[in-house]
């Protein structure tokens, strides 16, 4: 195999290919390593030189790390992406998603908006540059398990690995730049009580009836939570505390004996992700101290922070200035806060949106695909080249 000569849809194409999936659910989740093995060949072939690191303890979870340029650790600049998709519905898709299907100027297929799109991107330019002219180093990097838990992002950060000084995450943002992001944490709760006949409920323990204290705990949480945080930079400014899913009981008749609930929040900059874990186990617990429920807590993963870079910071300036488009913020997560705790400051910028994502009949538009290839040439020789060209 050798690097993409074939044509950006080509390239995105067998990408596309190539399932990626990551899942919480083990009956779900796939090993990215044949992913990455097609990028390290693409890369290795443009004159990167290629590492692949197994992210610890997930077996079949790959990192690739792509280099070119001269070795100057911490410097330049790191083009990043996530290699893996969500979990889909082939039921709900018009046309196979493993096929990139081109209609009314939009390249349908999984993953095409998040994000396998910015790797043909990347490998186009880069064609096009001379890497002997590099100054400061360039490195792709290409990672695992975004969409499920963030182990690929976690690992890098585990292991103190320099990767650069600036970087861009290609995620989708309708080319707008980003700069700053809320965070996410997921968590179930669940209450275990005792069934018995409805007639009676000396007979049981209600675990539905506790439920409704912890949500009206979790209500008046959300409250103070966005009376104390604001943030006007974000269209949403404040916090958010979804009630996601709920199940209890079994039938009308019976006591209900175990309810669980789901909820999704997403803080600002500034607000710890493991402050609001505690608190958020002593709000609820406190909320049903004086029952005779078990409670239980689990966490589908250990939750994202909030990313903000510096608005005046280089990288977000160069990013604008490509792009014609004032910095923004986005209420959804991305490995930023990883790559910012590795030393560099983080753009997030990509040719997709957002609202096409995670959905059967994902697509980018073709329109956008000229304009960021032009923006990651313009990264790329801004931070790693002469300017003057």
């Amino acid at each position: 195999m050798t690097a993409p000569s074939q044509t950006f849809k080509d390239a995105l194409a067998e990408l596309v290919a190539i399932p990626s999936v990551s899942s919480v659910d083990p009956a779900l989740d796939m090993s990215n390593q044949p992913i990455v093995d097609h990028l390290a060949n693409w890369l290795g072939d443009l004159g990167f030189r290629i590492e692949q690191h197994d992210v610890p303890g997930q077996a079949g979870k790959v990192n690739l790390i792509a280099r070119a340029g001269p070795d100057a650790a911490g410097a330049g600049l790191v083009l990043s992406g996530h290699t893996d998709t969500v979990p889909y519905d082939e039921t709900g898709w018009d046309s196979d998603p493993f096929t990139l299907t081109e209609k009314n100027g939009r390249l349908y297929g999984l993953g095409s908006s998040d994000m396998k799109s910015f790797f043909p991107v990347i490998t186009e330019v880069v064609r096009e540059l001379d890497l002997g002219r590099l100054r400061q180093p360039l490195t792709v990097l290409a990672t695992a398990d975004e969409e499920s838990n963030m182990h690929g992002a976690r690992a890098l950060v585990d292991s103190g690995v320099a990767l650069g000084g600036q970087a861009l995450i290609g995620e989708p943002t309708g080319l707008q730049p980003v700069y700053m992001h809320k965070g996410v944490m997921m968590a179930a709760i669940r209450l275990i009580g005792r069934a018995g006949h409805s007639s009676d409920p000396a007979l049981g323990e209600n675990a539905l009836e506790g439920m409704h204290a912890v949500i009206r705990a979790l209500l008046d949480w959300r409250d103070e939570l966005q009376a104390e945080h604001i943030n006007t930079d974000f269209r949403v400014p404040v916090p958010t505390l979804n009630l996601g899913r709920i199940h209890g009981g079994d039938n009308p008749n019976r006591i209900c004996a175990s309810c669980e609930l789901g909820i999704d929040l997403r803080p600002l900059p500034g607000m710890d992700v493991g402050e609001l874990k505690t608190e958020l186990r002593q709000r609820v617990a406190a909320a049903v101290a004086d029952l005779n429920l078990e409670l239980e807590f689990r966490e589908s993963f250990d939750g994202v922070a909030a990313m903000q870079t510096p608005r005046e910071a280089e990288v977000v300036r160069v990013a604008e200035q490509l792009s014609g488009q004032t910095a923004g913020s986005v209420a959804f997560g991305t490995e930023g806060p990883y790559l910012n705790a590795l030393g560099m400051d983080t753009v997030v910028l990509g040719a997709g949106d957002i609202a096409v994502a995670h959905q059967s009949n994902e697509y980018v538009p073709l329109d956008r695909i000229v304009p960021m290839q032009r923006i990651v040439d313009g990264m790329i020789r801004h931070f790693c080249m002469e300017q003057s060209q």
